[in-house]
């Protein structure tokens, strides 16, 4: 009599798209393989980085409004540079003539290139716009982050932002500069004065809702200090919706400073800018109409371009949509 033969016990086959180096194992013998520990750590980084790439390229808003940013941002770099004739000098003899080959955009009612007057006009617009962006965040991020956290701290500075919010911003900012004075530099002030409230009311509504998180109470009950609380534990999660702010405070900005050169309040003649070639072309705008056009058209540009990628920035980050970057890799 023969035993019957045993039948061999056969191993698992894997999964498909297992390998070895998901499973664990290397070789026949299954033994396991030589731990890595930064590997993981740099596909966890790649990962992220092109989880970032891919949902930044793939929002149309940020796309269009960041090319529409960078044109801009690159004539006013470059523009200049390239124009022989300077925002000031004169041609009294080419005064009023339309686009041509010597002039691209026509000359002012003094002979001045408009082109060149344009350009350099950017750079003072987008200076104060940038400039009052990035004061009136930080400003506002602070008055914000403390009003959420102290009591008496929202008491007193959230009233004192009802205050000037209370005002329209235009007047307000004619209100400040008849008092400051016609200047570059006051124009970014009373800017400043005019936006930080509203940063503020953003972060401290952001972070009333960050303070009520469970780890808050939790440092709080180890015995951390309130400012490391605030700016190590809660700042962080505000960063966002302060950023988006910031953006759209740009673009009101250039449309705000536009308007207090345009009525003689903001940047002094002849200095350029946007609202001064408005406020040259506004007796002409029937006979010569490219004085208003050119600088009326550009402001739209920059404006909506600006608008765009604010608006694309907030459907990356908004968590209510599920496009945040901090959430999307995980869950579908």
């Amino acid at each position: 009599m023969t035993k019957p033969a045993h039948a061999t016990p056969q191993r698992p086959e894997p999964e498909a798209g297992l390998t070895s180096e998901t499973t664990g194992t290397s070789g026949p013998a299954g033994a396991p393989s030589a731990a890595q520990p930064g590997s993981t750590v740099g596909l966890e980084r790649l990962s992220m980085r092109q989880l970032i790439f891919r949902r930044v390229t793939s929002n149309g808003l940020i796309m269009t409004g960041g090319i529409i940013v960078v044109i801009i941002v690159l004539l006013t770099t470059f523009g200049p540079m390239v124009i022989s004739r300077g925002p000031l000098e004169l041609n009294i003899q080419d005064r009023l003539q339309g686009p041509s080959g010597d002039y691209l955009l026509g000359t002012d009612n003094y002979g001045r290139d408009l082109l060149s007057r344009v350009l350099n006009g950017a750079r003072v617009s987008l200076f104060v716009g940038f400039a009052v962006a990035i004061l009136s965040t930080v400003i506002g991020y602070i008055i914000g982050m403390y009003s959420a956290y102290f009591r008496w701290a929202d008491a007193i500075l959230m009233r004192i932002c009802d205050g000037f919010m209370a005002f329209p911003a235009i007047l307000l900012a004619i209100a400040l500069m008849a008092v400051l004075g016609a200047k570059t530099s006051n124009v970014v002030i009373a800017l400043t004065v005019v936006f930080t409230p509203y940063v503020a009311r953003v972060v401290r509504s952001s972070t009333l809702v960050v303070k009520e998180q469970t780890f808050v109470e939790a440092l709080r009950a180890q015995g951390a200090s309130s400012n490391r609380i605030i700016w190590l534990n809660m700042a962080p999660n505000v960063v966002s919706p302060a950023i988006i702010q910031a953006t759209f405070i740009f673009a009101d900005s250039i449309i705000t400073e536009a308007a207090l050169s345009f009525l003689g309040a903001g940047v002094p003649p002849p200095a350029p800018s946007w609202g001064n070639i408005l406020l040259d072309g506004k007796t002409l705008i029937f006979n010569n109409p490219w004085m208003t056009i050119v600088p009326g058209a550009v402001i739209i540009l920059t404006v909506l371009g600006i608008n765009l990628f604010g608006d694309g920035l907030r459907d990356l980050f908004d968590p209510h949509t599920g496009k945040a970057v901090r959430k999307g890799g995980g869950r579908k």
